[in-house]
């Protein structure tokens, strides 16, 4: 069985934001292989049994805010007997790529992100796939913390949909024909240089102590 994981925060006001953009990708997965399947709630999370590519998989969302979506994740892994690199694919928002970008990593640091931070400290390392979706890059009169708990403006509705719908592309050909293949399909141009790693952790934690996690 496949785990897969989209990160962000529960509740109404924030949905559709920037930090959400794990669970809009992990939506779109269960309206195309979810139908007719009964949510549920455990290990902290909603989850829904789907089939892709021939795989049996479990759509999650974490429902503990971002900065403890390891909690969620980590009973899932340890309740099933996964193999983190090999069972988890996590689909995460990225300020450093544009919005309608994704990328596909076999594994990698956390960027000051507190969502993968904490995936990292419950499974004991970074070592798990992950998806990444662009949610743009912090405006200069804005601060990230209020960027990323921002929902996407009007003109961004088609980039969104576009990264969306290539964030669940790219987990059905990982899942199909490995991750090697849906790195070579969406990892073809290149990132966006980072912010300082610093100081994205810090505004990171202050993101997902506002969203109350």
């Amino acid at each position: 069985m496949k785990l897969i994981v989209g990160l962000g925060n529960p509740g109404l006001e924030y949905e559709r934001t920037r930090h959400n953009a794990g669970w809009m990708a992990l939506d779109e997965l269960a309206r195309r292989h979810g139908a007719g399947a009964v949510p549920r709630s455990k290990f902290h999370a909603a989850l829904l049994d789907a089939h892709i590519s021939g795989e049996k998989c479990l759509l999650m969302k974490p429902t503990t805010y971002m900065n403890r979506s390891g909690l969620a994740v980590g009973e899932a892994v340890r309740f099933y007997k996964l193999e983190p690199g090999t069972d988890m694919i996590v689909l995460v928002d990225d300020v450093a790529l544009p919005v309608g970008e994704v990328r596909v990593r076999e594994r990698g640091g956390s960027g000051g992100h507190n969502g993968l931070s904490d995936l990292d400290r419950a499974l004991g390392g970074a070592d798990y796939p992950r998806v990444r979706i662009g949610v743009g890059a912090v405006p200069p009169v804005m601060v990230l913390a209020d960027w990323v708990l921002s929902r996407f403006m009007s003109e961004e509705r088609d980039d969104v949909a576009r990264s969306v719908k290539s964030a669940a592309d790219a987990v059905e050909l990982a899942l199909g024909e490995g991750l090697g293949a849906a790195m070579n399909r969406f990892n073809k141009k290149i990132p966006q240089p980072r912010r300082d790693e610093g100081a994205d952790d810090e505004a990171h934690k202050d993101a997902d102590n506002a969203s109350g996690g």
